[in-house]
């Protein structure tokens, strides 16, 4: 017969209070620090998902809406229709017909767009590394394995 923990659950219970309870501190953990991180944006006139297509379209270059999407992780292809709508009024991007395939469209970076994303993300980043700073570099590391092995549902190397 297998004992019980002294608190009365089974092994499997336990882990899965656990679990839910590292669960419950993940989100609320990311949801501080992504608000207190992203606070800045209200600086350039942006919200996060503007400024993700922005970041993403300065480091890859044009790219067709879905791969904007797939990159930064969209759950919506029609949110980024509206992002993107957005950022063009704002005249951060334009689109033209994709240069095989002229059903595609493609986004790019106008100059005012790329002007703001290149001068602004130093300023994010260093934002970034300022929250994250209550962690050594050794502890960032760990907590970015575990969130890629999360995210992958990868189990740990053996």
């Amino acid at each position: 017969m297998q004992d019980e923990p002294a608190s009365g659950l089974t092994d499997q219970e336990d882990f899965a209070s656990i679990a839910a309870r590292a669960f419950v501190r993940l989100n609320r953990a990311a949801v501080s620090v992504t608000a207190r991180a992203n606070a800045d944006l209200v600086e350039v006139g942006l919200t996060f998902s503007q400024f993700a297509v922005l970041e993403v379209l300065y480091s890859r270059g044009p790219l067709c809406q879905k791969s904007i999407a797939q990159r930064i992780l969209a759950h919506s292809s029609g949110n980024m229709t509206l992002v993107i709508d957005h950022l063009e009024k704002m005249g951060l991007v334009e689109r033209a017909p994709g240069e095989t395939d002229r059903r595609q469209v493609v986004v790019a970076l106008t100059p005012k767009g790329e002007a703001l994303i290149r001068d602004f993300r130093p300023r994010h980043v260093q934002r970034i590394a300022d929250e994250m700073s209550m962690l050594n570099a050794e502890e960032l590391q760990l907590l970015g394995e575990l969130c890629r092995r999360l995210g992958l549902k990868e189990a740990a190397p053996e």
